[in-house]
């Protein structure tokens, strides 16, 4: 296996993961771009745009897209965060080329002003739906509140406010801020022809200029404190609990995401077995995310509204005696064996490799074997995840439930 990278005199990075060994081929396209990315009057369009990529180029339409996709047995799809929109694929290694020639040919959209009308109630409907998953909303409000007005706290759905008055033109000018080459990382992974695909890459997107694109990091300082919030769609009660964590570009990431698992993880954990097993809450799970420059813990419960407050009462004695006694050496190592394993087993296909392969290059410019990042890992000690509670990040946590209105009443 060999890894190869480039940069395009257009700006245009490109790298891969060669296998000559693997039995198929993945792509995607990492722009880093997402909600924070976004102007108060363009809340949304990260996420519309990626849905407009798929309408057509100039010289397709919809249709063929989606039967281009078809004719190569491609399994593709895209997604839009806080940070990234990703447009990825695989196939088998033959239908390499025509896949890359039309990810890159939707790089630049028509953007047709009757598609754009079209897609637009696609996703006003979307947004609409999910007002209707509380459990998926309370993740949204819940950052808004911590962020306090940072970009961070910016909705990947955007508002049906603000996406209704979007214009096409609006997203015409994001799009070329931000899908610069510059901004944008090609991540193949698995059986390729370096030197062809590069021959190729270099053929398709000569016609891009080269242009900068900048992100802002505004400064946040977390600050503790709680919101409870009634909405008529729950019927149950949804605790979203976010601290202080660390970066992307932070090597204490690692210590974060072990800690993380011995609070929170599935099936094993000291969430797990003081609110599942006695039977308090539906759903309970702790995770670490990473963003660009600040990163974040995440504890959520789902749980009878009847429940609610000694769930609460639950979860704030867990995460106190988490920075009072700190955590024993048996957690480390479960919790270390369990993140490395699930590492390799998601690395074993091109494709599951490519989002690790193309996300941790986006965030850090750095390669990082799969065996590397598992030694990392096994490498960490009880006294590196332990330092990460000296500063009592869950002190510093704020707190949000979403509850039903009539429980409020």
């Amino acid at each position: 296996m060999k890894f190869k990278e480039t940069r395009l005199d257009n700006g245009l990075t490109v790298i891969a993961e060669v296998n000559p060994a693997a039995r198929s081929v993945a792509m995607g396209y990492f722009v880093k771009t997402g909600s924070r990315d976004e102007r108060p009057e363009e809340s949304g369009v990260s996420h519309f745009l990626e849905h407009m990529l798929f309408k057509g180029t100039p010289t397709r339409d919809a249709i063929e897209i989606n039967l281009e996709f078809d004719r190569m047995g491609a399994q593709n799809n895209a997604f839009t965060t806080e940070e990234n929109t990703v447009y990825h694929g695989a196939v088998l290694p033959e239908f390499g080329p025509r896949l890359l020639e039309l990810f890159t040919d939707m790089m630049r959209p028509a953007l047709r002003q009757e598609d754009f009308d079209t897609e637009k109630q696609v996703i006003l409907e979307e947004i609409a739906l999910y007002a209707d998953r509380p459990q998926i909303m309370a993740f949204d409000w819940a950052r808004e509140r911590y962020f306090r007005g940072h970009s961070l706290g910016n909705s990947v759905l955007g508002t049906a406010q603000s996406v209704g008055a979007l214009t096409r033109e609006q997203m015409a000018d994001y799009h070329a801020r931000r899908y610069s080459p510059a901004n944008m990382v090609l991540a193949l992974a698995g059986r390729l022809d370096w030197e062809a695909t590069l021959e190729q890459i270099r053929a398709l997107t000569d016609h891009w200029p080269p242009a900068g694109a900048r992100r802002e990091y505004a400064p946040f300082e977390p600050q503790p404190g709680e919101f409870r919030q009634p909405y008529p769609q729950a019927t149950q009660s949804y605790l979203v609990h976010l601290a202080p964590g660390f970066a992307a570009q932070d090597e204490r990431r690692y210590a974060a995401s072990v800690l993380a698992s011995i609070l929170g993880a599935e099936g094993n954990s000291r969430l797990h077995w003081a609110l599942v097993d006695s039977g308090l809450v539906e759903s309970v799970g702790a995770s670490h995310d990473e963003n660009d420059g600040v990163g974040l813990f995440y504890t959520f419960a789902q749980t009878d509204p009847a429940n609610e407050e000694r769930v609460v009462e639950v979860l704030r004695r867990e995460l106190e005696r988490l920075e009072r006694e700190g955590v024993r050496p048996e957690e480390v190592e479960r919790a270390k064996n369990k993140i490395a394993t699930g590492i390799v087993f998601a690395g074993e296909t091109p494709m599951g490799r490519l989002f690790n392969l193309g996300l941790s290059y986006v965030y850090t410019g750095r390669y990082e074997t799969l065996s590397e990042m598992a030694r990392k890992y096994e490498a960490l000690t009880i006294a590196e995840v332990n330092a990460l509670l000296e500063a009592k990040p869950f002190s510093q946590g704020f707190l949000y439930r979403l509850v039903p209105a009539e429980v409020d009443n």
